[in-house]
């Protein structure tokens, strides 16, 4: 199987992901750069973030046409995570890659359980803007240091520190995606090598064109369902990146 072949099934796995539960996707791009496209642990961090910030764009646009963005709500959680984004991408890029990779592996694997573990929704009533920025600003950090858009952390913290609704969460947290993932890119200007933009376009392409099924599938098959597949995969993911690093 060709490189193209699979960079083009990786992102459109990937943007299907996205598209359907606002986040996770991209905790799946680093681990396919990596192992199947051979990119160093640096470089699939950047990489990543370029996919997920085109992918989000697009995903973001069709959750608002259905009127499921709380654009406020959105902005001071995307908000507090902007500088933490940036210096963390800015640190990223100097670790070892064991360092990396490890971290990622880590990360991946507590996702999984979270997703596992779905949050019940706060009553808005309850909500502290301190909360809020404290849970913008760590997504903020996730998302520079480890180049994914942190939308699997973002969707339970917006449900369960801000009090929305899970398919309103979905679309709001593709903002906050969105806003950390080019705050993160923006540290990471001029450290571009070991790219293959030759690579990147067609994943990037690939993952927008899943996006928009994703979007469909989510109206078709329930959350819950989609969430724990996910996390399954997830889970063996962080597993072998962690064996890895190991041996």
């Amino acid at each position: 199987m060709t490189v193209l072949v699979l960079a083009l099934i990786a992102g459109a796995v990937i943007g299907l992901a996205l598209g359907a539960l606002g986040g996770g996707g991209s905790v799946l791009a680093v681990p396919a750069l990596i192992y199947l496209l051979g990119f160093t642990p640096a470089a699939a961090t950047t990489a990543s973030l370029i996919i997920v910030t085109a992918t989000s764009v697009t995903a973001l646009y069709a959750h608002t046409r259905d009127g499921n963005v709380a654009w406020k709500t959105g902005a001071l959680f995307a908000a507090a995570g902007i500088v933490p984004a940036f210096l963390a991408g800015a640190v990223a890029g100097n670790l070892p890659e064991a360092v990396l990779t490890s971290a990622f592996a880590i990360i991946a694997a507590l996702a999984a359980l979270r997703m596992l573990r779905p949050s019940a929704s706060k009553p808005p009533e309850r909500i502290r803007r301190g909360e809020a920025v404290g849970a913008g600003a760590g997504l903020g950090a996730v998302t520079g240091f480890l180049g994914v858009g942190g939308g699997f952390l973002a969707v339970p913290a917006l449900v369960s520190v801000l009090g929305l609704a899970m398919r309103r969460a979905v679309g709001t947290s593709l903002l906050v995606i969105t806003v950390n993932s080019l705050a993160a890119l923006a540290a990471r200007t001029g450290t571009d090598s070991g790219l293959h933009w030759e690579i990147i376009g067609p994943f990037t392409g690939a993952a927008i064109l899943g996006a928009w099924d994703g979007k469909r599938l989510a109206t078709k098959i329930s959350g819950t369902t989609l969430q724990r597949v996910f996390a399954g995969v997830l889970l063996a993911v962080a597993a072998f990146m962690l064996v890895d690093v190991i041996i």
